[in-house]
C-alpha cells in the first residue's frame, strides 16, 4: 500500500508519509514541478518531522475534513501528533485557499524528541535551493520566486536539523510567495478550526447511499481536492509517474484534466448532490473552445490547468523514479491522440443543464451552440479509428468503446431535442443514433461486445454498455458476465472482483495488474442487469483496494495487497462512489 495521506485546498495539495514527511509538494500549481519529490527520488526534495529514535506511526483523517493527522510514538512511549492541512473556508464572500500549507506539532504523551528536516529542491533540476533566514521565517528562492517557512520554533535548530526536545507546540506555515504577518499561532489556529468547519459543513450537503457512508464520504472529498477551482479544470490525479508496474516503464503524468475523467467525476459529484464543479468545468470546456483554434475541429483529450496542452512529454532522467521505475515524466503524449469517446461523454456531462431543471440558469444559446458542435464530432466520428480509451501509442483501430459513447451523446441529445431544446440543430438525429447502434452491434461477437468489428478481444470498458443504457438487454447481460468471467485477475474470492482492463499486448506488453476503476465499473453493471447479490459480493471484495487512511490508487494487486499507478486516482474513487450507489438501498428502506 502507498503509505501516504493527501491534504489540499483545490489549490494546492500535499501528499504525507505515514512517518509525517511531506514527500510531494508542487508549486504553484498542482501541474508544476515538485518544491518536494521525495516519493520519486531521495533526492527529490522533503519537509519531514522525525522522532530521533525507532517508532510506530498511526494516520487518520479528522472525521468527515480533508485534515490529516499523524500519531508518532517512539520505543520508550513518547509520542507526539501531527497535523496537517491546507487552509480552505468562506471568508468576506468567497472562498480563501491560498497556495499554502499548515504543520501543527503537539506532544502528547511523555517527552519526545523531534528532528525537523525542510529541503526543498528547485524542481525538475532537483537542486537544492538558496535559502535565506529572516527573522521568524526561512526564504528559499525557488525558480524566481520564494517558498516562506513561517515557524514559532527556534530557526537555529531548524536550519542545524539538531534533535530538539518537544515541550510545546510547535507551527510551521509553508507560503508561496506571499508571508504571513500576523501571529503565526493564531492564524494556524484560526485556519485550521475554520477548515475543519468548512470541510465538515461541505460533507453535511452530501447526498451519500446507505452502504460504504464512509468510503463514499473519504472518496468525495478526494474528489473535491482533483478539482481546480481557479480555472474549473478536474485532475486527474495529483502525481506523476508512480509506475503501473514497479521498475517498468509504465510511468505517466496525470496532473492535467481528462476530459473524459472530468466526465466521471461530475457523475459522482451529480450522484453526491455537489453540482458547482460543473458550473466550473462547464467554464473551463468553454474557454478551450474559445482558446484553441483546432478545437472547432475536434477535442483534445488531455489539456493542463490553464487551457493549454501539455507537450511535449519530457523524461527526467536524472530522477530515479518510484523503487527504481524509470523515467520519470511530466507533460502527457496523449494529448496528440485522437478519442473520439471524449464528445459523447463531453454531452452526458453537459446533459443535465437541460435534464436538470435546477440548472435552469445554464440553459443558454452558448450552451447549446457547444452541445450541437459536440454532436457533429459524435456524428462524423462514428467508426472511425482513434487511440481508444486506453490510449494505444501504436496501431489505432475503431473501437467499440468509442462508438459506444458516440451513441450515448447522440441518444441524450435526440431526447433533449425532443424536449424543446436545439431547435436549430437540423440533424437527423434518429437516424444518427441508429448509424451508432449498428456500428456497436457490428462489433457483437457470439452475444457479447467485443473491442472492435475487427478485434475480438474483451475489453472491460465495454461494462459501461448496461450503464449507460444500451437497448439491448440481451448483449448487455452476456457482455457484462463474458468480461467477468474472463478478465477477472483469478477464481479466488479475494481476486475474482479485481479485472484487467484487458489481455491483449499493447505498447508495453501485456498488463499484470487489476485497473481498479474496472471492478468498480463491474459493480454497477452487475446491477445495472438485475444480478445485485454479486455486485454486492464483488463490491465487498473491491474496498479492500484502498490504503490505511481510504485513499485508492489507479492499479491494485490483490494477491500482494499492492497499490500501484498514480495516487490518490479520481477515476477510482468515482467508481467507489458510483457502486456504492448502484448496491444501496433506498434511505426509506433503511431508516
Amino acid at each position: 500500500m502507498y503509505k501516504y495521506g493527501l491534504v489540499g485546498n483545490c489549490q494546492t495539495a500535499a501528499l504525507i508519509s505515514n512517518m509525517g514527511s511531506v514527500d510531494w509538494l508542487c508549486m504553484p500549481r498542482p501541474d508544476s514541478p515538485p518544491v518536494f519529490g521525495r516519493i520519486l527520488d531521495k533526492d527529490g526534495g522533503y519537509f519531514s518531522i522525525e522522532s530521533v529514535s525507532k517508532s510506530t506511526s498511526r494516520q487518520t483523517y479528522i472525521p468527515n475534513t480533508n485534515v490529516l493527522v499523524t500519531d508518532i510514538q517512539d520505543k520508550d512511549g513518547n509520542a507526539f501528533r501531527i497535523t496537517d492541512f491546507c487552509p480552505r473556508f468562506e471568508q468576506h464572500g468567497r472562498m480563501y485557499r491560498p497556495i499554502s500549507f499548515f504543520r501543527k506539532i503537539e506532544p502528547i504523551h511523555g517527552s519526545p524528541t523531534i528532528k525537523v528536516i525542510c529541503r526543498p529542491v528547485s524542481g525538475w533540476e532537483k537542486e537544492p535551493v538558496k535559502v535565506v533566514r529572516g527573522n521568524s521565517h526561512l526564504r528559499y528562492e525557488v525558480r524566481g520566486e520564494s517558498l516562506r517557512l513561517v515557524t514559532n520554533m527556534s530557526l537555529t535548530h531548524l536550519c542545524d536539523e539538531v534533535p530538539v526536545l518537544l515541550k510545546e507546540t510547535v507551527y510551521f506555515g509553508l507560503t508561496w510567495s506571499i508571508g504571513i504577518q500576523d501571529d503565526l499561532v493564531r492564524v494556524s489556529e484560526d485556519f485550521l478550526q475554520n477548515t475543519i468547519e468548512y470541510w465538515k459543513t461541505w460533507v453535511k450537503h452530501c447526498t451519500i447511499p446507505t452502504f460504504y457512508q464512509k468510503e463514499t464520504i473519504r472518496s468525495a472529498l478526494t474528489l473535491k481536492l482533483h478539482c481546480y477551482e481557479d480555472t474549473g479544470a478536474i485532475l486527474a490525479a495529483l502525481t506523476t509517474s508512480l509506475p503501473e508496474e514497479n521498475g517498468q516503464t509504465r510511468n505517466w503524468d496525470y496532473r492535467y484534466c481528462w476530459l473524459r475523467d472530468a466526465y466521471y467525476v461530475l457523475s459522482s459529484l451529480h450522484n453526491l448532490g455537489h453540482f458547482e464543479e460543473m458550473e466550473g468545468f462547464l467554464t473551463f470546456l468553454l474557454n478551450i473552445a474559445e482558446r484553441h483554434e483546432h478545437s472547432r475541429e475536434r477535442l483534445r483529450p488531455v489539456y493542463r490547468l490553464d487551457q493549454s496542452l501539455p507537450l511535449p512529454e519530457q523524461e527526467h532522467l536524472n530522477w530515479e523514479g518510484f523503487r527504481g521505475s524509470r523515467p520519470v515524466r511530466s507533460n502527457n503524449q496523449a494529448a496528440e491522440h485522437v478519442q473520439n469517446d471524449v464528445y459523447g461523454e463531453m454531452i452526458l456531462t453537459l446533459a443535465p443543464i437541460f435534464f436538470d431543471q435546477r440548472f435552469h440558469h445554464l440553459r443558454t444559446k452558448e450552451h447549446e451552440g457547444l452541445l450541437s458542435h459536440l454532436v457533429k464530432l459524435c456524428i462524423r466520428n462514428i467508426s472511425n479509428p482513434d487511440a481508444g480509451l486506453w490510449e494505444i501509442r501504436n496501431g489505432w483501430q475503431e473501437h467499440s468503446f468509442s462508438n459506444l459513447m458516440c451513441w450515448a451523446g447522440i441518444e441524450r441529445m435526440s431526447r433533449i431535442q425532443e424536449m424543446g431544446f436545439l431547435k436549430d440543430l437540423n440533424i437527423d438525429l434518429a437516424r444518427a443514433r441508429d448509424v451508432a447502434e449498428n456500428a456497436i452491434r457490428l462489433a457483437v461477437q457470439d452475444g457479447s461486445l467485443r473491442n472492435g468489428p475487427k478485434d475480438s478481444t474483451l475489453d472491460a470498458a465495454l461494462l459501461q454498455l448496461p450503464i449507460l443504457r444500451f437497448p439491448d438487454q440481451d448483449v448487455c447481460r452476456n457482455t457484462v458476465n463474458k468480461i467477468y468471467q474472463e478478465l477477472r485477475m483469478n477464481d479466488t474470492d479475494i481476486g475474482r472482483g479485481f479485472l484487467y482492463r484487458y489481455l491483449r499486448p499493447d505498447d508495453f506488453g501485456n498488463p499484470k495488474s487489476a485497473f481498479l476503476i474496472c471492478s468498480f465499473w463491474l459493480v454497477q453493471a452487475l446491477a445495472k442487469t438485475g444480478q445485485i447479490e454479486e455486485a454486492s459480493r464483488v463490491m465487498k471484495s473491491t474496498v479492500i483496494a484502498s490504503n490505511e487512511v481510504g485513499l485508492l490508487s489507479e492499479h491494485f494487486d490483490p494477491l500482494t495487497g499492492e497499490q500501484a499507478g498514480n495516487f490518490p486516482q479520481a477515476y477510482s474513487h468515482v467508481g467507489l462512489i458510483n457502486a456504492a450507489f448502484a448496491v444501496s438501498p433506498a434511505w426509506s428502506e433503511v431508516l
